[in-house]
């Protein structure tokens, strides 16, 4: 039993050391450049006519339309 948890705990500080060192290449000011692109009227674009004709195909209808 002790030789199990000994080995989980090895494979959980592997997993832990491996996560901080792919975080860790991210450069903070492109990872903040991304999200903010994300966020853009032309990234939402795509995302706002699928639902927009989804609701024309089922009838609904949207008043203000934004």
């Amino acid at each position: 039993m002790v030789p199990f948890i000994i080995i989980g705990i090895i494979v959980i500080l592997v997993v832990v050391l491996v996560a901080r060192m792919i975080r860790g290449r991210q450069d903070p000011v492109d990872s903040f450049r991304r999200q903010i692109d994300a966020l853009s009227p032309e990234a939402r674009r795509p995302t706002i006519d699928k639902v927009r004709d989804a609701a024309e195909e089922s009838g609904e209808t949207d008043a203000d339309d934004s």
